[in-house]
């Protein structure tokens, strides 16, 4: 998934979580649960908190942008009918329970939660969800194309709703969960386009926006909360802070500072330089969030050298990835060197084909290319300076492979010219990029679809994904990612290279705060 205008994402924080289909985001390994003025200090007491963001919102409807911070801020405000827990499983939240799907795994009945208010005081029904999700199919990239299978959304009665597909899409219920362009449940007499009016069931209301000072939320004290434990996402959502002050501060040193001064009880986005800094200060601390991407690198399967299968398992048995990461990011701390798609505890954790991940073997590399009579044509490696983890990571590969065998050239371009370029087999062997982390496989990276740039189509990936898809059951569908895993190291479409950090910076005043890919301040406490 192909990151578009975002800030070096090896150096800050969400620089790549949006546009799912268009080109990436996350998981955190597991998540912990647990007054001031817009321009200054923390005068006025705790019952409101600074939180320096990375700029201003394009916008504040979900709907409208996929722009991860879009999704932070109004992720308090609206909804989703499921979220994620910390194992990154799908759970309930304005749903009352996981759906009843049909023996043909087309059909979705979704029983909602009663009596649960919108900011307005009415009841929420499913009339508000039936309007909302008709939005979201309309204006968002994975809303429309969840319309693009869909038969049928209906509300049956005034507490469930009805989804009718065309097909088996295991997938759905994480489209229907994913902050980033997210399918908000709100208020049918409050949708417009664009929207004035932001009423949702969350536990947090919209008050005002100041563009260029601050976004303000107000605690909803009507808010009707899950019973469950807090878990990542889902569970039992607390307003324990009363305001919420979104602040944005597009320049990252003053981000820095601010957090580290006590000008802001959070800060987003931080270069990893800033991680000593801030770990220095008496009032503020370092937050890590990993995993929150990965870089990865297409093979050209189409044509060229790597059209041969020897020849990228070659390439792959070449490579040290941990070195990759090391050039890439720094210091350890910053990234995991993991085979591994998925982190412990997620339903798709597997170790399947890890074998062949970070071997950095040169005398095994040189046994597969002389097995498939390597001509030495050269390796075209295309790259962006653009994103300057992706050029390290591109000239650290250059000389492992060399010393591995092959003939190497480097194609730095800008980024758009990489983009356009990757479309034509003709051009390139192999390319680097990155994608936000995912809890849903069939979400990034393109390559596991059809018709995306490296063209991987073989009879394996079809018999092993065709299985993977087939299953509805979460329970039963994790398993199944294993035997897609081992098929992706063994043909070797795509190499991923590990997972990478975000960073961001915490008042020592801010007490349960979950390191998670969309920071939520439910469940926080301002001591």
């Amino acid at each position: 998934m192909a990151p578009t205008d975002r800030p070096r994402p090896g150096l800050t924080r969400r620089a790549l979580a949006t546009g799912l289909a268009l080109g990436p985001l996350v998981p955190v390994r597991s998540f912990a649960q647990g007054g001031g003025t817009a321009a200054g200090g923390m005068a006025g007491g705790m019952g409101s908190v600074n939180l320096a963001m990375v700029g201003e919102p394009q916008s504040l409807d979900p709907m409208a942008s996929t722009a991860d911070l879009v999704a932070t801020i109004m992720q308090h405000v609206f909804e989703p009918l499921y979220t994620f827990d910390a194992s990154w499983a799908v759970q309930p939240m304005l749903a009352a329970a996981l759906p009843t799907i049909s023996p043909d795994g087309k059909t979705y009945t979704i029983a909602l939660r009663e009596g649960v208010p919108l900011h307005n005081g009415r009841a929420l029904d499913s009339e508000d969800v039936v309007a909302s999700l008709k939005r979201w199919m309309e204006m968002t990239p994975r809303g429309k194309g969840i319309a693009a299978g869909l038969t049928s959304l209906s509300a049956k009665g005034p507490h469930a709703v009805e989804i009718v597909l065309k097909a088996v899409n295991p997938a759905l219920l994480a489209h229907l969960a994913l902050p980033s362009g997210f399918a908000a449940i709100m208020a049918r007499e409050a949708i417009a386009s664009p929207l004035t009016e932001f009423v949702g069931t969350g536990p947090y209301r919209f008050k005002e926006r100041r563009p260029d000072q601050f976004v303000v939320l107000t605690r909803h004290d009507s808010y009707a909360a899950r019973s469950e434990a807090p878990s990542g996402y889902a569970g039992r959502r607390t307003a324990a802070i009363p305001e919420l002050r979104f602040i944005p501060v597009p320049n990252a040193n003053t981000r820095v500072e601010g957090v580290v001064a006590g000008q802001y009880h959070f800060a987003d986005q931080l270069p990893v330089e800033s991680n000593g800094r801030i770990a220095k200060a008496s009032g503020a601390k370092p937050v890590l969030t990993m995993p929150f991407g990965f870089p990865y690198l297409v093979l050209n399967t189409r044509q060229g050298p790597c059209a041969d299968l020897t020849v990228r398992q070659a390439l792959q048995m070449a490579l040290s990835d941990t070195e990759l990461l090391m050039a890439a990011f720094g210091e350890e701390k910053f990234f995991e060197a993991t085979g591994s798609h998925f982190p412990k505890g997620s339903p798709f954790h597997s170790t399947a084909g890890t074998q062949a991940y970070d071997r950095g073997d040169d005398k095994g590399a040189k046994a597969l290319l002389a097995e498939a009579r390597y001509d030495g044509t050269p390796i075209r490696i295309l790259n962006s300076k653009q994103y300057d983890f992706h050029n390290r990571i591109a000239l650290v590969m250059a000389e492992e492979l060399r010393a591995a065998g092959f003939k190497v050239t480097l194609d730095v371009v800008d980024w758009a010219t990489l983009v356009s370029r990757r479309g034509d087999p003709a051009l390139w062997d192999v390319y680097v990029t990155h994608s936000a982390f995912l809890p849903e496989p069939m979400l990034t990276p393109p390559q596991l679809g059809d018709g995306a740039p490296g063209w991987w189509d073989t009879p394996a990936k079809k018999a092993a994904l065709s299985a993977f898809n087939a299953e509805t059951d979460p329970g039963k569908r994790g398993a199944l990612w294993g035997p897609v895993q081992e098929v992706i190291y063994r043909e070797v479409p795509y190499i991923r290279v590990g997972n990478f950090a975000a960073l961001s910076g915490l008042s020592g005043k801010l007490k349960g705060f979950a390191p998670m890919p969309w920071p939520a301040f439910w469940n926080v406490e301002a001591a």
